[in-house]
């Protein structure tokens, strides 16, 4: 009976030991823990697996966000500088980039106001202009078949004098046909020196570029070499026949047009009186070589001057205002 109860209590106490190591350090199921134990406490089993030895990047900037789109003028320099600041050296290179420079003065041109000035002294005083100045300039010629009637100068009907060829002048240089009826001359490569007349003009050409009548460009070069190196001067024409003015068509006592034909120098302005002569009313210079008052004179006749532009003045008196009509003056500026 010992033996027996002996036995029964070595297998109880295996029976116990067996159940205590089985059992769990504590229930997940249930969420319970076993007494003297505290919840959180507790082995997790894991697996072993190759990692990177670098560390993540982290998924947000460490730095303060800034905002990349903002308002930047010129002088704003020292809170842009103070804001970009918070950003890491290649945010603030990339920052930098987008501010504009500070502004430069650039030089102003000056005022079309002195252009305009110089141009009205040109045309409306008899003092200096292109013409009369007689300085040398080098240049080129080129030439063309010539046309005294069609020219931009509008000289319809006139005949070159003896000894003068034609020239069409630089439109860059036009001035407001200016220098119509005004004379130059000519050195060619051979040597040779020709004179000739501005009666038309040459849009393309710049201010030292002559377009020449064949006839005058012959007698400098060849027509097989088209553009020739020249030197030229403006130079009185020397014409001692008087002046012709003639009005266009359409003149009336309600409208003033009339040009001068034939000036031994280019006219600079043309003057009309209706008092006889005690007072004196402007005309307007249009760019195919006429003076013109769009509103006329009133009168069936009137008194006109003409000054050139070395400053002589020619008064030509009782000249009619009819449509087409023409004068012959007694001589010449």
């Amino acid at each position: 009976m010992i033996y027996q109860r002996l036995t029964s209590l070595c297998v109880a106490a295996l029976v116990a030991a067996a159940s205590v190591s089985a059992s769990p350090m504590y229930e997940r199921a249930q969420g319970r823990c076993r007494p003297k134990y505290t919840k959180g406490a507790h082995h997790v089993s894991t697996t072993d697996k190759a990692t990177s030895s670098m560390p993540e990047a982290p998924t947000q900037s460490p730095w303060p966000m800034v905002p990349t789109v903002t308002e930047i003028t010129p002088d704003a320099s020292s809170s842009s500088s103070s804001t970009t600041s918070a950003l890491p050296s290649s945010t603030a290179t990339q920052e930098q980039a987008i501010v504009p420079a500070a502004p430069v003065e650039s030089p102003t041109a000056a005022p079309h106001t002195i252009d305009k000035a110089a141009v009205a002294a040109s045309s409306s005083s008899s003092s200096s202009s292109s013409s009369s100045s007689g300085a040398t300039s080098s240049g080129t010629a080129t030439f063309y078949g010539g046309n005294v009637s069609g020219g931009t100068c509008s000289f319809t009907g006139y005949t070159l004098p003896s000894g003068l060829f034609g020239t069409a002048y630089s439109g860059a240089a036009w001035n407001n046909a200016a220098e119509c009826g005004a004379c130059v001359s000519v050195k060619g490569p051979n040597g040779k020196t020709i004179k000739a007349m501005v009666v038309d003009e040459c849009p393309e050409c710049d201010a030292n570029h002559l377009d020449l009548f064949q006839d005058a460009f012959t007698q400098l070069a060849d027509v097989s070499k088209g553009i020739i190196d020249i030197t030229w001067s403006f130079v009185p024409c020397g014409i001692t026949s008087p002046l012709v003015l003639k009005n266009k068509e359409g003149t009336s006592r309600y409208w003033f047009s009339m040009q001068v034909v034939n000036a031994a120098e280019p006219v600079a302005k043309l003057e009309v009186s209706t008092d006889g002569g005690k007072t004196w009313q402007g005309t307007t210079r249009t760019s195919y070589n006429f003076f013109e008052q769009s509103s006329g004179f009133g009168q069936d006749t009137v008194d006109v001057r003409i000054t050139g532009q070395s400053g002589a003045t020619l008064t030509v008196k009782n000249v009619g205002t009819s449509s087409g009509s023409s004068v012959t003056a007694s001589s010449n500026l």
